[in-house]
C-alpha cells in the first residue's frame, strides 16, 4: 500500500506537469530571496528555524497529529518538494519515502539534507528490540550534530549569510550543552535509571545520561505487546516500584493506562516532538521531559 501510494504521488505530479504545458517555468524564487526550506516534522523544524531565524522560509511536510512513521506524501508534499531548494529530513529510518518521493519531485535544484548523518556510530544504531531506533533527535548530544549540519548546508546555499547561520547554531549548540550537562549531573546522582513508556523511542536520549529505558511497544509502536511480555513487565513494575508509566502523544494510551492500574503507578505524558506542542519550544519539552523521568526515579 505504501508503494501505491507514492507510485500514484509520482503519476499526480507528472500530469500537473503535463497539464501545465511546455510553456511552464520553474517556480520563481521568493521575492524576497530567502531560501525556501522543507522539513519533514517538528524538530526538525524547530532545529532549522533556531538556525535560519529571519533568513528563511519555512514549510513543514508531515501535518502536525499525524505520527511520522505512517505518513504517506500526497500531491501537496511533491508540490512543496518540486518548489524547495532545501529538504531537511531526520533520517530514512524515520522517513523512509524521502529517497522515492525526491525523486519524483524532480526538483534538480533540490539540496537533500540527512539532518542526524554522522551522530551516531555503528554501535548506537541498533537498539531497542533490535531495530534501528531513528529517533536521534531525542539526543541532547546527538540534536547539537544536528543543528550543526542543518547549519552548514543552509551557509552552502546561502553563502552570504553563512556567518549568520553558524553564529545562530553555536549559540543553539550552547543551550543543548547545557541542558545536557545540567542533567547528565542530576541522573549520576540516583541509583535507580529505569524507566518504562509507552514505545521504544528514548534509546539515544538514554545513552546521554546512562539510563535504560522499559517499554510496552516497539521502536515504531507497531501492533499489540504480547502477553509474555505484558506480563514481564508487570513484573518488573512491582519489584522495582514503578511509580510512574510514561505515554507518549501519538501513542495510544490504553496499554500504558491499564499496566498503571495493575502496579498502581500513574501516567504522565512525554513529549517525542514529532508534533508541535502549543507555544512550547523544544528545549522546554525536552527539559520537561528529564525533569520529569529525573523525578519518577528520585526516592
Amino acid at each position: 500500500m505504501k508503494k501505491l501510494s507514492i507510485i500514484f504521488c509520482i503519476c499526480t505530479l507528472l500530469l500537473c506537469n503535463l497539464l501545465a504545458g511546455c510553456g511552464s517555468k520553474e517556480p520563481a524564487p521568493a521575492a524576497d530571496h530567502k531560501l525556501r526550506v522543507v522539513v519533514t516534522f517538528n524538530a526538525m523544524k524547530e532545529f532549522t528555524q533556531a538556525v535560519g531565524q529571519d533568513k528563511i522560509h519555512i514549510t513543514s511536510l508531515i501535518p502536525d497529529g499525524t505520527e511520522p512513521h505512517d505518513f504517506q506524501p500526497t500531491t501537496k508534499t511533491m508540490q512543496a518538494l518540486s518548489k524547495a531548494d532545501i529538504l531537511i529530513y531526520n533520517s530514512t529510518g524515520m522517513e523512509r519515502w524521502v529517497e522515492q518521493a525526491t525523486q519524483a519531485a524532480a526538483n534538480p535544484k533540490l539540496v537533500i539534507v540527512e539532518a542526524s548523518k554522522d551522530s551516531l556510530t555503528k554501535a548506537d544504531e541498533i537498539r531497542a528490540h533490535g531495530q534501528y531506533d531513528p529517533h536521534t533527535w531525542l539526543s541532547l548530544s546527538c540534536a547539537q550534530t544536528e543543528v550543526k549540519n542543518i547549519a552548514e548546508a543552509l551557509a552552502a546555499a546561502d553563502k552570504t549569510n553563512a556567518d549568520f547561520y553558524r553564529k545562530n547554531a553555536a549559540e543553539y549548540n550552547q543551550k543543548l550543552q547545557a541542558l545536557l550537562a545540567a542533567y547528565q549531573k542530576k541522573f549520576s546522582k540516583l541509583e535507580q535509571n529505569d524507566f518504562v513508556t509507552g514505545h521504544a523511542a528514548f534509546a539515544y536520549l538514554c545513552r546521554d545520561f546512562g539510563l535504560q529505558q522499559q517499554s510496552i511497544e516497539d521502536v515504531f509502536a507497531s501492533g499489540e505487546p504480547s502477553a509474555q511480555n505484558l506480563a514481564k513487565l508487570t513484573a518488573y513494575c512491582k519489584e522495582h516500584n514503578v511509580k510512574t508509566i510514561f505515554v507518549e502523544e501519538a501513542v495510544s494510551p490504553k496499554t500504558s493506562e491499564t499496566l498503571a492500574r495493575e502496579v498502581g503507578a500513574t501516567t504522565q505524558e512525554i513529549y517525542t516532538i514529532e508534533s508541535s506542542n502549543g507555544e512550547k519550544t523544544y528545549l522546554t519539552r525536552m527539559e520537561e521531559n528529564l525533569d520529569a523521568i529525573y523525578k519518577s526515579l528520585k526516592k
